[in-house]
């Protein structure tokens, strides 16, 4: 059974636009023939890939200086404190 659809070069040109989106939309594949025989092949795009997700994205971009366990009040003379 053959899945692809076809339509005549004539038609293709004349609804091109929404042609092209009907194939995006349904994912399926299109024929253009000219005088019965194949001319080209309408294709869905492939999907695009997908960015790194956002939980651990930042993962191993920081550096640790120091003691993280000391108050922070112990490291800075907070101007309020005086």
């Amino acid at each position: 059974m053959n899945c692809v659809q076809t339509m005549p070069i004539s038609k293709f040109k004349a609804t091109c636009l929404a042609t092209l989106e009907k194939v995006r939309k349904t994912g399926r594949p299109l024929r253009v023939t000219r005088f019965g025989k194949p001319v080209a092949d309408i294709v869905p795009p492939a999907p695009e890939p997908r960015g790194a997700d956002w939980l651990g994205a930042m993962r191993g971009t920081a550096e640790i200086v120091g003691d993280i366990t000391v108050a922070s009040s112990d490291l800075v003379a907070w101007d309020a404190l005086r």
